[in-house]
């Protein structure tokens, strides 16, 4: 389809399993733009810190590794096995590693560290700033890029995406509880909503969209029907 009048970067923000990050993948996928999934580097991030023993609680250590790290997300090259984007750390492909319970354990602890944040944020906005990208996140819509011209909030009940992060565990092959996630999910609802430094909250101008019960094509097909009528408007920036 034609991009030219289309909005040129698309924020999705929303909480952990909400579907953000596949309902912006295939976003992407139908208008041939950059799927930038900004957790992920966040992920990484975690996952550098695990593997150098770094304990999350040390704000300090892990401020100068967000700084000295190599991370990167780069577009697929034909890889089959489910993916969505390839990370890498150091060089080293770690896309299904990020996903590990020790990371979802770690993550939302190591991102709340402001130096963090705005290292992370730099990186970001290096992509963002070149256009034609869905960008997937936390804070995209009210501290990355506010000034995106349409912003999406992306949001499920708890026990719905409880039970999203327990299929895609016992996929991988991990033996989780229902309550053990669902538990796991409030917590990380209560970090990254209270953080000082960029809370996650939708931006005033964001629109809110629920994905409760609701299959993925649905909620691509209404967000299409609302790009396809998209206006563009002057931007509130926060």
């Amino acid at each position: 389809m034609s991009t030219d009048n289309l909005p040129d970067i698309i924020t999705i923000d929303g909480p952990a399993a909400s579907g953000k990050s596949t309902i912006g993948l295939l976003l992407a996928q139908r208008l041939d733009y950059l799927c930038l999934d900004t957790g992920s580097m966040y992920r990484a991030l975690a996952l550098a810190a695990i593997r150098q023993g770094i304990r999350p609680e040390n704000e300090e250590a892990i401020v100068d590794l967000a700084h000295a790290c190599d991370l990167d997300i780069v577009p697929l090259a034909g890889e089959t096995d489910g993916r969505q984007y390839t990370v890498l750390l150091e060089g080293e492909d770690v896309t299904w590693d990020i996903r590990l319970p020790e990371v979802d354990a770690t993550v939302s602890q190591v991102s709340t560290y402001p130096e963090v944040r705005m290292e992370m944020v730099r990186r970001q906005r290096i992509v963002g700033q070149r256009g034609k990208v869905v960008m997937i996140g936390r804070d995209i819509g009210t501290v990355v890029m506010p000034e995106a011209p349409l912003k999406l909030y992306v949001t499920a009940t708890p026990e719905e995406r409880a039970r999203r992060r327990l299929l895609d565990r016992r996929k991988q092959g991990h033996d989780d509880s229902f309550e053990v996630i669902l538990a796991d999910v409030m917590r990380r609802d209560h970090i990254d909503g209270s953080r000082t430094h960029s809370p996650m909250r939708p931006a005033v101008d964001a629109i809110i969209i629920d994905t409760t019960g609701r299959s993925v094509e649905e909620v691509l097909e209404e967000i299409m029907n609302l790009i396809t009528g998209f206006r563009p408007e002057e931007t509130i920036v926060e």
